[in-house]
């Protein structure tokens, strides 16, 4: 684990952010591209960004915040003072990506908009997160994931047939969005710098991403007036696909997207009669006898203990696997073998464990080099080094009320 002040390396290396983003989805962006080895500046408000207090706390240190806020640099700009929005400008100049998620025409207002930040960077990528995107009758609505994964029909779609539509108990509009938002400046930096072209403006809404995530189904409805409907664990597209529970009290999922596995779990579970149906060879086919083929398994499974089931199915070629809580996550074998958790070492937390970077690239790996930072802990370096402000003068716009 590299110190601090060591320099980023990855294939990101030489890459300067700009992160005004709040909370998760614009930020998380900016914190993959840190992963990775770009220099990521985070700019708050001198209040703060919202997301150091969000979620569970230690000693008063949001422990989300040491996450999202890895490998960035912190600095604080007051955006609506003029001194203010002059160093943002400067910082423009040197900087490739910009990521904000302020409501469509804030930026705009503070005459920060992208035109004119472009006119002092014709390079510069600006990221804009919204809840709806930039035009349209809800740009300017408050909007946060949990209102796309309302309108984007997640929330239909999920959760038990005679129950109530169920939303996600973490930020899956705004995660996703994220993913989304990294690739797309992905793209935009390999149109500037492999093709020749210019930066350009990245209208990103949370909406968007979840909605191509969620299938077919607008095609459905257009084809066929089909609209999905809430099944609790199953699926529309095969069977067996649930959770079960077993003898000792545990759950356990299964999963039977190809007909090949179906035949091995039904074969395991003592129901090789099915097998023979003319149905069973269409997953479709198979959704329509979920019934039958879920009491088969359910009824296995009620019959072992979850270990005892996990080698089974394992011997067996077929697909399962334990719902897990987050202490079994932490302790299990693969997990551990794929470094998918590391510890980085903190001043406020010690030893912090977290998640890694999310992939493994052969040549050019990402790293974790710190944790989340105090509020505004690296102004005067980042000020100095990249503005040429001396302490005099950074304490001098703290007084101002630019900082």
């Amino acid at each position: 684990m590299k110190t601090p002040d060591a320099a980023p390396s990855g294939p990101l290396s030489g890459l300067r952010v700009l992160d005004l983003g709040t909370v998760y989805a614009a930020p998380l962006s900016a914190m993959l591209l840190g992963d990775f080895g770009a220099e990521v500046i985070k700019i708050e408000h001198p209040k703060g960004d919202p997301a150091r207090s969000h979620g569970y706390l230690k000693n008063g240190t949001g422990l989300w915040w040491k996450v999202i806020a890895r490998n960035k640099e912190t600095l604080t700009l007051n955006l609506s003072h003029p001194r203010g929005q002059e160093l943002l400008l400067d910082l423009v100049e040197g900087a490739d990506v910009l990521i904000e998620n302020f409501r469509p025409g804030v930026l705009e207002g503070w005459g920060l908009g992208p035109d004119e930040l472009r006119e002092r960077n014709p390079g510069l990528i600006v990221l804009r997160v919204t809840g709806f995107g930039q035009s349209g009758p809800y740009a300017k609505r408050r909007a946060f994931g949990t209102l796309a994964e309302a309108m984007s029909g997640f929330a239909h779609m999920t959760g038990e047939a005679d129950g109530p539509p169920t939303l996600p108990p973490f930020g899956l509009a705004d995660g996703v969005a994220a993913l989304a938002g990294t690739a797309a400046i992905a793209f935009a930096l390999y149109h500037r710098d492999a093709s020749g072209g210019e930066g350009q403006t990245i209208d990103l809404s949370l909406l968007e991403p979840l909605m191509t995530l969620l299938g077919p189904a607008p095609s459905a409805f257009q084809q066929l007036g089909v609209t999905p409907v809430r099944q609790g664990n199953r699926s529309p597209n095969n069977a067996p696909r649930n959770a079960y529970r077993t003898r000792d009290g545990h759950w356990v999922v299964v999963s039977a997207s190809a007909t090949t596995v179906a035949r091995r779990v039904m074969t395991l579970v003592g129901r090789e009669d099915v097998i023979a149906e003319p149905w069973f060879e269409s997953a479709g086919e198979r959704v329509l006898h979920a019934d039958e083929l879920d009491a088969a398994v359910a009824a296995w499974i009620a019959d072992h203990d979850r270990d005892e089931a996990i080698r089974a199915f394992e011997e067996a070629g077929a697909a399962l696997a334990p719902v897990y809580s987050v202490g079994d996550l932490v302790d299990d074998p693969q997990v551990a073998a794929l470094e998918a958790l590391t510890t980085v070492p903190d001043p406020d937390c010690g030893d912090l464990l977290m998640q890694n970077v999310m992939f493994r690239m052969s040549e050019t790996p990402g790293e974790i080099r710190f944790a989340g930072r105090d509020l505004g802990a690296d102004t005067e370096d980042v000020l100095g080094r990249l503005a040429g402000l001396d302490p005099d003068s950074v304490r001098d716009l703290r007084t101002e009320g630019a900082l």
